[in-house]
């Protein structure tokens, strides 16, 4: 999953290239049959309600053989098989068969299956899901031999980084990126009674001096304006996922510059600052005083790009999902 994330994204989480990743959120379930070298199992309740599947992925790294054979007469490839139990684990022999293929016996590293339907079913019907079962056959002159080949599982802090995995590509379906809401307690969310009571008194102060401001002669704001110090434009806003009390549960990155826009959009709007045609026209109304309501247009992002968050969600899984319009790249009069 950490692998997966630096193929999408920088080091800061901003995405390398739209559409490089299939979906918007990839989760990671580890197995959690840790006895049965032959049963794997993959708790996917925690995938969120109206959420597109679109591609699953089962992972199992093959263990290398150590005991290697020289006689020329020996197959050195054996047959794997996936089936899709049905029933429960005191009944193994329950079992259809998904995908199959020939590894070589000698070979070590990351085997991965595709098996999109299966889990499909199981996402429309949690009590279908019983797990997967492997099977390996080998045909040599004394006969047909099986289970040769041994499947890594997190019994030791040496397999660890080796367990299982099934790995699913999704779509949040939903209209517009979904909210960034963090997979935390509310207590981890939101600011204590001091930081509220402060909180509101800051924005108590901040809106007195609004008011305090509005009331100065325009010709004045309009001057300072047309300054090129204050005119619309993006400045940095670097937020450190530490500081906000999300370190616990984000894995990377552990910070980014999310940018913000500041500054006036007075009448003449430059081509620097982007305007609409909307703007245009809005500046020219105040400029000109011809309605006490309207006020300047806004400097406000013009362009955003998406971040890529690894996390762990509530039940501990690794979770990779790119939200939206999380980093102003530019700034405009809107």
């Amino acid at each position: 999953m950490v692998d997966l994330f630096y193929k999408v994204a920088d080091a800061n989480g901003i995405t390398r290239a739209p559409g490089l990743l299939k979906g918007d959120v990839v989760r990671g379930f580890e197995n959690r049959v840790h006895v049965d070298h032959h049963h794997f199992y993959f708790d996917i309740s925690a995938m969120e309600k109206g959420e597109q599947m679109l591609k699953a992925e089962f992972r199992v790294f093959k263990l290398k053989r150590t005991h290697v054979s020289r006689r020329s007469d020996v197959q050195h490839f054996c047959k794997v098989e996936v089936y899709e139990l049905l029933a429960s684990e005191n009944k193994p022999q329950k079992k259809r068969l998904i995908t199959s293929r020939l590894l070589s016996l000698y070979a070590e590293g990351w085997e991965v299956f595709n098996v999109t339907q299966t889990v499909s079913k199981w996402v429309g019907n949690s009590s279908s899901n019983h797990g997967f079962w492997i099977t390996t056959t080998h045909v040599s002159n004394n006969g047909m031999e099986h289970n040769l080949v041994t499947f890594a599982k997190s019994q030791g802090a040496l397999q660890e980084s080796r367990n299982a995995l099934l790995v699913l590509f999704t779509n949040s379906n939903k209209q517009r990126s979904h909210s960034f809401v963090p997979p935390a307690t509310k207590s981890e969310m939101h600011p204590a009674k001091s930081d509220a009571s402060r909180v509101s008194h800051d924005a108590g102060v901040i809106k007195s001096s609004s008011a305090s401001m509005s009331r100065r002669p325009r010709a004045a704001a309009a001057a300072a304006a047309r300054s090129p110090t204050t005119a619309c434009h993006r400045r940095e806003l670097y937020v450190d996922f530490h500081a906000i009390g999300w370190s616990g549960w984000i894995i990377h990155p552990s910070g980014y510059n999310a940018f913000y826009c500041r500054g006036s959009c007075l009448f003449p709007l430059g081509g620097s600052l982007n305007a609409t045609n909307h703007a245009t026209v809005q500046s020219i109304v105040y400029t000109l005083k011809l309605s006490q309501d309207v006020s300047t247009p806004c400097c406000v992002p013009d362009e955003l790009k998406s971040l890529n968050l690894l996390y762990f969600d509530d039940k501990q899984n690794v979770v990779l999902k790119n939200y939206k319009d999380m980093v102003a790249t530019r700034c405009g009069c809107h």
